[in-house]
């Protein structure tokens, strides 16, 4: 039976301000008003999301451990894209091939071994045809050995909130202590959809060739449905057909997670429902940009006479459709500011309502710091107070 989240039950919003690396945990906020139900799907667990706000808007046993089958070369992936990013390896990296890597059973990309291939050419042959050779050399050339690799996978996991995930392997072959759940996938999709735009476009390739054999990308929504750019196929016995899926339409992506169909039919037709549904009943607006200026602040005893309160981060909202122009903003701030101010310390907040209900929150700051005023400011401004 359908399980609707209990931040969507009606509108469901949250807000999302991006981080570094494994951007934090959005905290959510709630405002009821109707909204139809989600499809009630046959799927063992799946998740949809709102990219940017992060809000869950529909979900069935998200926290439940499942083998994830090739989903898993989502963290592979993320994992290689963090290496490069830090310096370690790069693309051009030619990466020899290893009788193991080479072995490897399941769906392959086709390396020789002893053969010496680019990252640049693994990182797709993974991707798109989803090698398991060419995770397993990819896993190597990063970690050393594939061991070493999924002790990585498990570091970033953390790092990134995936609370209920536990990677053995770089391919998702059955294994024991392997697994993930619907939630986790979605956040690291989010997090590999944010960090790596430039990388992300080989989830939409259709298909890839290499070593003169072409092989046709799993994802069957990518020639179906124009709205989808990406991401992943999944299929074990044990796991079933899996699909993680990201499309977007105008300003607004979605996520989703379907894990656990009894076909590639199913897992197609299950993720197009959340789609559409998504899609079709709620919208995405940016309440406020990275250092938007919310108010302008009085300072007492301080060397400025007042302060832009900004947020640091965009700020985003997700309502059911028709909703946004009814967005207000409602500013909670100290009723007398105070210098010393500290750039780096929140001073307040900012709310964006919706008939009293707040759908989206952030912390204020101030857009520079405020050392105290000289003697006669301050002297000042006391006296100012004290008829306040």
């Amino acid at each position: 039976m359908n399980t609707f989240s209990n931040s969507v039950r009606g509108l469901f919003v949250t807000i999302m301000i991006a981080g570094l690396a494994g951007f934090s945990t959005p905290t959510p906020a709630v405002a009821q008003v109707a909204a139809p139900p989600a499809p009630d799907l046959s799927a063992k667990s799946y998740i949809l999301i709102d990219f940017n706000s992060g809000l869950v808007l529909a979900e069935k046993n998200p926290d439940e451990r499942l083998e994830p089958a090739s989903i898993t070369k989502l963290m592979t992936a993320y994992a290689v894209f963090r290496a490069i990013k830090s310096g370690q390896i790069n693309l051009a990296d030619e990466v020899t091939i290893s009788e193991k890597a080479w072995r490897t059973e399941g769906s392959r990309m086709f390396v020789e071994v002893g053969t010496r291939v680019t990252v640049e050419q693994l990182l797709p042959g993974m991707i798109i045809p989803s090698g398991n050779d060419a995770s397993v050399a990819l896993a190597e050339y990063v970690g050393g050995t594939e061991e070493t690799f999924a002790q990585v996978m498990n570091d970033l996991a953390a790092e990134l909130g995936m609370t209920n995930s536990q990677f053995r392997n770089a391919t998702g072959l059955p294994m024991d202590g392997h697994y993930t759940t619907a939630r986790d996938i979605s956040t690291l999709a989010r997090a590999l959809i944010r960090e790596f735009p430039d990388y992300y476009r080989w989830y939409s390739q259709r298909e890839f060739t290499y070593n003169g054999i072409t092989q046709a990308n799993r994802n069957t929504l990518l020639g179906r449905d124009d709205s989808v750019d990406g991401m992943k196929t999944g299929w074990t016995e044990s796991a079933g057909f899996c699909l993680v899926t990201s499309a977007k339409r105008g300003d607004m992506r979605l996520i989703s997670v379907v894990l656990g169909t009894d076909s590639a039919t199913a897992r197609a037709n299950e993720s197009q429902a959340l789609l559409n549904y998504g899609f079709r009943f709620f919208e995405t607006r940016q309440v406020w940009d990275k250092g938007a200026v919310i108010a302008n602040q009085r300072v007492w005893k301080g060397a400025e006479p007042a302060v832009d309160l900004v947020v640091r981060e965009p700020v985003f909202a997700t309502v059911p459709s028709g909703s946004l122009a009814k967005i207000e903003t409602v500013v909670d701030s100290p009723a007398q500011l105070m210098a010393p101010i500290d750039e780096s310390s929140p001073i307040g907040s900012v709310k964006a309502e919706i008939d009293g209900k707040t759908v989206a929150e952030a912390k204020l700051y101030s857009a520079k710091s405020v050392p105290e005023g000289g003697f006669f400011q301050t002297t000042w401004d006391e006296i100012l107070l004290f008829f306040e």
